[in-house]
């Protein structure tokens, strides 16, 4: 069976995005509070200097949701 990278992560950026989707979607968070959350776990993420073997972890999981941000990935921007 070949190994897969990292899938307990993968899935759970997959049901986040999806949650963002539906809150956006069902006018329950507006697109702005989505953008927030996104900004605030990356800001949460580059603030932590971690410890030597985490430090890494924290600068690329900012660096991806910045990404994501970027790209308009999680919220359908109209």
């Amino acid at each position: 069976m070949p190994l897969v990278p990292d899938v307990a992560g993968t899935a759970a950026l997959a049901i986040c995005e999806s949650l963002l989707l539906a809150l956006n979607d069902r006018n329950i968070l507006p697109e702005h509070e989505i953008l927030g959350i996104l900004r605030d776990a990356a800001a949460a993420h580059s603030n932590d200097p971690g410890n030597d073997a985490s430090a890494d972890l924290h600068k690329a999981v900012a660096a991806l949701i910045n990404k994501i941000l970027s790209g308009g990935n999680s919220v359908r921007r109209r």
